[in-house]
């Protein structure tokens, strides 16, 4: 993992930490619901002539077993909220752009409901 993207997910922890929910990287055996799963993500060269640079998908699972997703959706939103705040400022690095490209509610019938959500997000180093 690269600096910018270990910056970048120290920064979407505590951008998370205001939902109190159990954060952990990646979905965990034994958790209990409702918790927020970051996944691996991706990152890519985005360096321009003179800068470094890199382009980060950032997806964000929150999984919930209530009987409806209308606890999910707030939650989602609530997420999606505190991302698109998140400071631009990192360390070593800045966010130049930070997108949303998507989200989706899903369940498997024998288990809880999952929302996720994706991001792209563009950074520098400073």
């Amino acid at each position: 993992m690269s600096g910018a993207a270990i910056a970048l997910q120290r920064a979407l922890v505590v951008a998370l930490k205001p939902l109190a929910l159990p954060i952990y990287d990646g979905p965990p055996a034994d958790a209990v619901c409702p918790y927020i799963a970051i996944s691996d993500g991706s990152t890519t060269d985005w360096s321009t002539k003179t800068e470094r640079g890199r382009e980060h998908r950032l997806s964000i699972a929150i999984w919930d077993d209530g009987q409806t997703p209308a606890r999910l959706h707030q939650l989602l939103s609530d997420a999606q909220d505190a991302i698109e705040a998140m400071p631009r400022a990192l360390d070593g690095q800045r966010i130049v752009s930070l997108v949303f490209l998507r989200a989706r509610v899903v369940r498997d019938p024998d288990g809880p409901w999952a929302g996720r959500i994706d991001y792209r997000v563009r950074t520098l180093e400073e």
